[in-house]
């Protein structure tokens, strides 16, 4: 989610990217796609087997270099044949969409390894950017492989800035490959700490899903990220912040936008009072005496955006 002016944009994994807008974080439009006409052929070229119907996942968006920058990613299910895209419009309320290609690339070794290929071990899906208060960009992402990387991005063109292979891992929770469960990676600057949320547990199983929202800490953007008990993101570490329950299952992927009314933590979750309905969840972020952020259910603004409708 991000600003333009007094509108706020919200872009989901779907068919094309599509996007809701909204003025006040309550009542919500359809904002059309970003790529209307399906996937770019590069897409195709580099990932075989992604669903047609829901081919773009986990977008990412954010505002530099004169220009809205929106990250996403396209993986065949089940694989690391996944590639991070990104496309730049100058406006959104106005927008104007330019692709402009991969930023990172992963693929199986040795079956699928192609010539613009980063990775044989690392998943490049789920991006997230944070644009650091001294100018410089940087990108999160991997999952459900071997832990989440992080690699600096190069302001003026997005992309990695020198070889993908610089990128560094900030959290794991497995030990062996493919037993990791960290995904959905986002990253937030605030009070004299870099602040790591991410999501343990399955996604994408409606109701049955058993995402749950973690965080840590660090002092350096690079890390080491630790949890409120001091526990290291890199050995399974993470204090727990929003956890499926009640009406709301398998809370995740979840970002901090900074609103009128203070910060704001948005993620999805799938209702059960709903038919599982995969929802937009927005609620206001609290930060207690030590530093660590919170929310209360109490408070959540409801009843929720569908985000499978237009």
């Amino acid at each position: 989610m991000i600003k333009d002016g007094t509108n706020y944009y919200v872009f989901r994994t779907s068919a094309g990217i599509m996007g809701k807008v909204s003025s006040d974080l309550r009542n919500w439009n359809y904002s059309g796609r970003v790529f209307p006409g399906g996937p770019p052929m590069w897409v195709t070229n580099a990932v075989s087997g992604f669903d047609p119907n829901n081919w773009a996942w986990a977008p990412d968006i954010a505002y530099f270099n004169g220009r809205y920058n929106l990250y996403y990613s396209v993986s065949s299910w089940g694989t690391i044949d996944s590639v991070i895209g990104l496309v730049t419009s100058p406006s959104l309320n106005s927008a104007s969409w330019t692709d402009q290609g991969k930023v990172v690339q992963s693929d199986a070794s040795p079956c699928c390894v192609q010539p613009e290929t980063d990775f044989t071990s690392i998943n490049c899906i789920d991006p997230a950017i944070l644009v650091d208060t001294n100018g410089t960009v940087w990108m999160s992402f991997g999952s459900y492989s071997d832990g989440i990387m992080l690699i600096q991005l190069n302001p003026a063109t997005g992309k990695p800035l020198g070889v993908a292979a610089t990128a560094v891992k900030i959290a794991n929770n497995g030990a062996t490959f493919f037993s990791n469960t960290t995904e959905g990676s986002s990253l937030y600057q605030h009070g004299g700490y870099y602040y790591l949320f991410l999501n343990f547990g399955g996604c994408c199983s409606g109701v049955d899903s058993t995402y749950n929202i973690r965080v840590g800490r660090a002092r350096r953007l690079t890390g080491p990220y630790l949890d409120r008990s001091g526990k290291p993101m890199m050995e399974g570490g993470g204090t727990l912040l929003v956890a499926g329950n009640g009406r709301w299952a398998g809370p995740g992927h979840c970002a901090v936008v900074q609103a009128k009314q203070g910060d704001t933590l948005v993620y999805h979750a799938y209702d059960t009072e709903w038919r599982g309905v995969p929802t937009l969840r927005i609620a206001p972020l609290f930060w207690d005496a030590e530093g660590w952020p919170t929310i209360s259910p109490a408070v959540t603004r409801r009843p929720g955006v569908r985000l499978d409708a237009r």
